[in-house]
């Protein structure tokens, strides 16, 4: 890979971070919008979507420019990881938005016979979307779809730590939107501390785990709606009846697309026994049919780099220590800082209190564990916090459904890796640690509303429960307890 066809460019002059009180005066400016937007039409919402799906469209190859710019992204895969989930997310939304719009009519209980129900979806109002470096127009875009599908405002704050893409964005955001219904605000922690400050709605929140706690505790002060888009450490479990050719495919794709910078990219890898070395045989093969010969990998265009220099030094740390502890490196090696590379690295006999077992790596460093027993497996997965995602390669229906039964995860795919994320039907989301609330399709639209409980009395009998209580009331009263009990 030569510096001028692949190396991460030099980052463009930061533009000047809005003070609190700009910030505060746009978040003001879309009090107004909010309100109007209530009464917005599917037609309209819709006519929105279409518009920033064409602007995708038309300005790919500046979306491909930026993200290679930010750190080395393949170009091929950026159209597939940042921009077809964006045009199918808002594609999915402009044929469905009809119908999620309309009220859910609820057949009355007994005890309300008489009445009707219905569930009316309305704006939260003011939303806050702060998104991540890793795939960073999906994570910004994704979820504006969501909120433009449910007749919202938004702030957007993308990271500063990509700042080609988030210039780009406030660019496109700008052709399409008045900043009185959806701008971006570009700058770092200060800048998002301010926006924190502010009593939003709803706050739209992908990133890690410690920061999530912070943009739930700034929520709570306002007691502000959140949906936290988490992370951990996602399991993988492959058991003795697992298709080697097709695990190995599809999870070292999964584990080293993006350099392994995803959030539900497979973190460890927990291997029957049985077929362990075949396993990490298959895995090398994989690599190389993927990347080529691992001695040239560094050469490959396809392959991605570390997003900074703060991160690869984290990644090498990491590496060091468990190399450091008597673990083996079976593909890859401890990196040097050029080019901000580090090989996909396969690490087996890692102790178990080493560094690459205890934080979410977010880099292409794939732990392989053994097990003879699955219940094994399953204890050190429980003893760690919730995942947002867990993997599963079995042909045996009996342990996949052991394992689905006996853990907790946000998602879990079979007998594949990561394609969870574009199902649009499927809610995304973590547990707990990994993540608070959906996204997605239906789900993400539901985010970004309220959901209106909305009861109109007709001729129902409630009348009966009122005082003053005569002993035919009483007695009414009565037999409809006893009935129920």
């Amino acid at each position: 890979m030569t510096e001028t066809d692949s190396a991460p460019a030099a980052a463009p002059h930061a533009p000047a971070e809005k003070s609190a009180a700009d910030i505060q005066r746009l978040f003001k400016a879309q009090q107004p919008r909010a309100l109007a937007l209530r009464e917005s039409t599917a037609a309209e919402r819709i006519d929105k979507l279409r518009r920033l799906r064409r602007l995708m469209f038309d300005r790919r190859e500046a979306i491909m420019d930026a993200c290679h710019a930010d750190f080395g992204k393949p170009r091929a895969e950026v159209e597939v990881t940042e921009i077809l989930p964006v045009v199918a997310e808002a594609r999915h939304a402009c044929a469905r938005l009809k119908s999620w719009m309309k009220p859910q009519r609820k057949r009355p209980t007994l005890l309300l016979l008489g009445t009707q129900a219905a569930i009316h979806t309305e704006p939260r109002g003011r939303c806050l979307i702060i998104s991540p470096w890793n795939y960073p127009i999906n994570l910004s875009f994704g979820p504006l779809v969501s909120a433009i599908a449910a007749g919202n405002t938004v702030i957007l704050k993308p990271s500063e730590l990509t700042p080609h893409c988030a210039r780009l964005m406030a660019e496109m955001i700008a052709e399409l939107f008045d900043p009185s219904e959806v701008t971006v605000v570009q700058g770092a922690v200060a800048t998002a501390q301010s926006l924190l400050d502010l009593p939003f709605d709803h706050i739209f929140f992908t990133g890690s785990p410690a920061v999530g706690r912070v943009v739930m505790a700034a929520a709570a002060k306002h007691l502000s709606s959140v949906t936290l888009e988490l992370g951990g450490k996602s399991p993988v479990v492959v058991d003795a009846s697992a298709d080697l050719d097709n695990t190995a495919r599809t999870l070292v794709w999964a584990k080293f697309a993006n350099n392994g910078q995803t959030c539900i990219a497979p973190d460890y890898v927990y291997v029957h026994e049985d077929i362990r070395d075949a396993f990490l045989k298959a895995c090398v093969s994989a690599l190389e049919a993927l990347y080529g010969d691992q001695g040239r990998m560094a050469d490959n265009q396809d392959y991605c780099r570390i997003v900074n220099d703060k991160h690869h030094a984290r990644l090498r740390g990491i590496l060091e220590d468990a190399h450091e502890r008597g673990a083996r490196l079976t593909t890859g090696a401890i990196p040097d800082n050029t080019d901000r590379y580090i090989a996909p690295t396969i690490v087996t006999d890692i102790p178990a209190d080493a560094r690459i077992m205890e934080e979410e790596i977010f880099g292409p460093l794939m732990p392989v564990l053994g097990f003879n027993d699955l219940s094994t497996a399953i204890a050190d997965i429980n003893a760690r916090p919730k995942p947002l995602a867990l993997y599963i390669y079995a042909k045996d229906k009996a342990v996949i459904d052991r394992i689905l039964a006996s853990t907790s995860a946000g998602g879990t795919a079979i007998n594949t890796a990561m394609l969870q994320f574009l199902h649009k039907r499927l809610p995304f989301g973590g547990v707990n640690n990994s993540g608070i609330g959906n996204s997605h399709g239906h789900a993400g639209y539901r985010a970004f509303s309220h959901e209106r409980s909305v009861l109109r009395d007709r001729f129902s009998l409630a009348f009966l429960f009122r005082p003053p209580y005569n002993a035919f009331t009483r007695q009414f009263i009565r037999f409809t307890v006893r009935w129920l009990g």
